[in-house]
């Protein structure tokens, strides 16, 4: 099969998918993205395109994001007509998500070829990350902000023959008329990978000492320290639960900047400004600030984590609470939709108020305190990600499926017996 993904941000949520499909040797494969210095596949054309236009610096906020958008759209379309011109490469299929524009005009240039199109979220001022939080109200133009960011999506869901959307909370969030294109499967976790390490050893930064699974290690891990993803609410739990367990050590892994809503006014950021809230009642010694990770060290920080916390407004589900759960920690989670969607309270997982941070500072002792308690957590939080959202045997057999179902029988991708068992 000819493919072309699209994804500004190349991989994005096609990292094990493109993989897996180059890895086969039998597909011809372009990704068209605007990410400066790709990574390379094997086996994967890498094209970079520019959007066509940006807004003005001084746009007004209704229509910046769709002048963006059309930008990157022509920019992206004139680039794959280009391919075809210069390079012969027409594709079976196109794949690519949504959310940036980069689809918009694809049937313009080629309106014989199938797309399917990543659908990650559609924006509303209720039932969100938006005023959720008290402490960041809305204000009277927000909905129609955020009203105006659904114009890409409300274009999209007409360019594309078939939507995706990785989780039934997501698919919820747009309209019903959306749902008879749209089919729900996850990326995919790479459960064969990502597994529990009892042996793992890890010593990063400043830390005075290896750390191993026997000792009381709390995680948190996010993109970015932010309030969409709960740092605040992290920080103002770790006075209680490092009185409580003077043995605790703390792994914060992730970058100071913000990815999902607004940025603290702060200088430092948000995380100085938690950490001047909450500064003079935690002891620092044992907090250990480790930034962005590569990969293996990510894993090697689950691997060893006693207690992972989880917090999240409800908001796009991340990749780390189902591959923390694939490495068998033990979560404790933020009680919202997407969370509760993948983990159920007591079952695979403990889910707390993310406006307590009290009761949520004595939950997470209690598991560090207490890893005989909830011993069962984590093993059978790994068999609910292998059961549901493991890629080889769950994801990828449903994301052939539906690429196969627009293209003549010839052009079909065969999935090996491995794949589906």
């Amino acid at each position: 099969m000819k493919i072309m993904f699209v994804h500004q941000n190349m991989p994005g949520q096609y990292r094990e998918l493109v993989q897996w499909l180059a890895d086969q040797r039998t597909h011809q494969i372009y990704f068209l993205t605007q990410r400066k210095n790709p990574p390379r596949f094997d086996g994967v054309e890498t094209r970079v395109y520019k959007a066509h236009h940006r807004p003005a610096e001084n746009a007004y906020g209704l229509s910046k994001n769709w002048e963006e958008s059309t930008g990157n759209g022509l920019g992206a379309a004139r680039a794959a007509k280009q391919i075809e011109t210069r390079e012969g490469f027409k594709p079976d299929i196109v794949v690519g998500h949504v959310g940036w524009g980069e689809l918009t005009f694809f049937k313009q240039i080629w309106p014989d070829v199938p797309i399917i199109g990543f659908f990650e979220y559609y924006y509303s001022d209720t039932g969100g990350p938006v005023g959720f939080d008290p402490e960041d109200p809305v204000t009277e133009n927000t909905p129609f902000l955020l009203h105006a960011r659904n114009a890409v999506p409300l274009a999209n869901i007409e360019t594309v023959d078939v939507g995706l959307s990785p989780t039934y909370w997501q698919r919820d969030r747009f309209p019903q008329s959306f749902h008879r294109k749209l089919y729900v499967c996850h990326d995919g976790i790479r459960t064969d990978q990502l597994r529990p390490d009892p042996a793992v050893t890890l010593k990063l930064g400043r830390m005075d000492r290896a750390l191993t699974k026997d000792d009381e290690v709390l995680t948190f891990v996010s993109r970015n320290l932010e309030r969409t993803r709960g740092f605040h609410v992290f920080m103002r739990a770790l006075p209680r639960i490092l009185k409580q367990r003077p043995n605790a050590r703390v792994l914060v892994v992730g970058g100071n900047d913000t990815s999902y809503g607004g940025k603290s006014k702060h200088p430092g950021g948000l995380r100085a400004e938690m950490e001047a809230e909450v500064g003079k009642h935690v002891d620092w010694s044992r907090v250990h600030f480790l930034g962005k990770l590569s990969y293996e060290d990510y894993q090697r920080v689950i691997q060893i984590s006693r207690c992972h916390l989880y917090l999240t407004m409800p908001f796009v589900l991340s990749w780390s609470l189902l591959e923390a759960m694939a490495m068998g920690a033990t979560i404790v989670g933020s009680d919202v939709a997407p969370v509760r969607e993948a983990i159920t309270h007591g079952e695979t997982g403990l889910l707390c108020d993310f406006f307590d941070p009290d009761a949520l500072g004595d939950q997470v002792a209690d598991v560090l305190g207490n890893p005989a308690a909830y011993a069962h957590l984590g093993p059978a939080a790994r068999a609910h990600v292998v059961q549901t959202y493991d890629f080889l045997s769950k994801c990828l057999p449903e994301h052939i499926a539906q690429m196969n179902a627009l293209v003549p029988e010839g052009q079909r991708i065969a999935l090996p017996r491995t794949a589906t068992t």
